[in-house]
This record gives C-alpha cells, sequence and structure tokens, in this order.
C-alpha cells in the first residue's frame, strides 16, 4: 500500500469504477483469489475471496461495480451483477 491509498482509505475517499467485466480465479497452494477484468477501461482489481458465481473465465460477462481508492490502488468492495438482467449475484463490502 502507498501512502496516497493509505490517505484515501482513512478518509474515505473512494471511486466506483463500473461497466462490463469478466472474472478469473487463480490459486496458489492454499489461497485463491479473483480478479476482476473491466473490460472498458483496461483495469484489473484482485480480491482475496471467490465470488459465489456458478461460472468464471474470460467468455463469462457480468456487469460489476467496483470500489476503489481514488487513486485505485487499493479495491474496497465489489458487487457483480447480470449482465442481461441486472440481478445481483454477490457482493462484498470491505468492512
Amino acid at each position: 500500500m502507498t501512502v496516497p491509498s493509505l490517505k484515501y482509505v482513512i478518509t474515505k475517499d473512494f471511486d466506483v469504477v463500473n461497466g462490463k467485466c469478466t472474472i478469473e480465479i487463480s490459486s496458489s497452494g492454499r489461497s485463491s483469489d479473483s480478479t476482476f477484468n473491466m473490460l472498458q477501461t483496461d483495469e484489473q482489481f484482485s480480491f482475496n475471496e471467490i465470488p459465489e458465481l456458478d461460472a468464471y473465465g474470460k467468455s463469462i460477462p457480468y456487469y460489476c461495480e467496483v470500489t476503489v481508492t481514488k487513486d485505485h490502488m487499493w479495491t474496497v468492495d465489489y458487487k457483480i451483477y447480470d449482465l442481461k438482467t441486472g440481478k445481483l449475484f454477490d457482493s462484498h463490502t470491505g468492512e
């Protein structure tokens, strides 16, 4: 974490990056994490937990809202929606 990121976390100065995304899961040893690939902005955001979804990967698009610090260096939370219906599939709050 960088000093500017820490400042944004303390002051709760966040951005929400939203749009079409894909989610990839990677595992190493006993730990797994998820990477949200935001297709419109070409940004990637990682989380230490695995969202509860039926399918993952580059070919499965969702609509995602990812809350990040203003400098986009630290992830706070996410929401994953069905791309067609807008139904909320999963969310994680950073609290």
